[in-house]
C-alpha cells in the first residue's frame, strides 16, 4: 500500500541528493533555469515551499530548454541592435557650450548627464550610467567617451566643449 505524501513531498528524498529547477535566482545556488542538486531536506522545507524551485521532472527540463531558446534569440537580436546603435553613436560628437573663463577654465563641469541630453536630443537613447567619465570634464577642448552599452558592447564618443556664445 503506497503511503501518502505531503504537497512537498521530493520523490525520492531518502537519497542523499535532488534535482530541483531552479524558478528564480537563489543566492549562492544558481540562476533562474538552472538544474541543481541539493539536498532533500533544503528543497522540500525551503526551495519548494517558497516557489523558489520544482522538482527536475523531464516535461520540465524540456519546457526550460524551449525558454532558453527563445531567450537566447531574443538576447541575440538586443545585442545586435546594440552594436547598430554603438556603430552610429562612434560617429558623432557632442558638442557641448560652457561659460569658460579665458584660460579655457570652465565655471562649473560637464558630467555624464549633459553628455546623456545632448545625445538623447540627437536622437541616440543613452542614459547616464552608460556613460563612462573618469571624472567631471572642467576644461574647454576635445574628450573621448567611453560609453558602455552592454557588458559586451562598448564605444566612444567625442565631446567638443566649446565655450558659449556670448550675447
Amino acid at each position: 500500500m503506497p503511503r501518502k505524501t505531503s504537497q512537498f513531498a521530493v520523490a525520492g528524498s531518502r537519497n542523499t541528493s535532488v534535482d530541483v529547477l531552479l524558478a528564480e535566482d537563489v543566492p549562492n545556488l544558481g540562476q533562474q533555469g538552472d538544474i541543481v542538486r541539493v539536498k532533500p531536506g533544503y528543497a522540500r522545507n525551503y526551495l519548494l515551499p517558497q516557489g523558489m524551485a520544482a522538482i527536475a521532472t523531464d516535461h520540465n527540463k524540456r519546457m526550460v530548454e524551449q525558454h532558453k531558446i527563445k531567450v537566447e534569440a531574443l538576447q541575440a537580436e538586443r545585442l545586435k541592435q546594440l552594436k547598430e546603435l554603438a556603430s552610429n553613436v562612434q560617429k558623432y560628437s557632442v558638442t557641448i557650450e560652457e561659460n569658460a573663463n579665458k584660460e579655457g577654465h570652465l565655471y562649473g563641469s560637464v558630467v555624464a548627464t549633459d553628455i546623456s541630453k545632448s545625445l538623447k536630443s540627437a536622437g541616440y537613447d543613452i542614459s547616464p550610467e552608460q556613460i563612462k567619465l573618469e571624472g567631471p570634464l572642467k576644461e574647454l577642448g576635445m574628450y573621448t567617451v567611453a560609453i558602455e552599452l552592454h557588458a559586451k558592447v562598448t564605444t566612444e564618443v567625442k565631446v567638443w566643449v566649446v565655450p558659449a556664445a556670448s550675447a
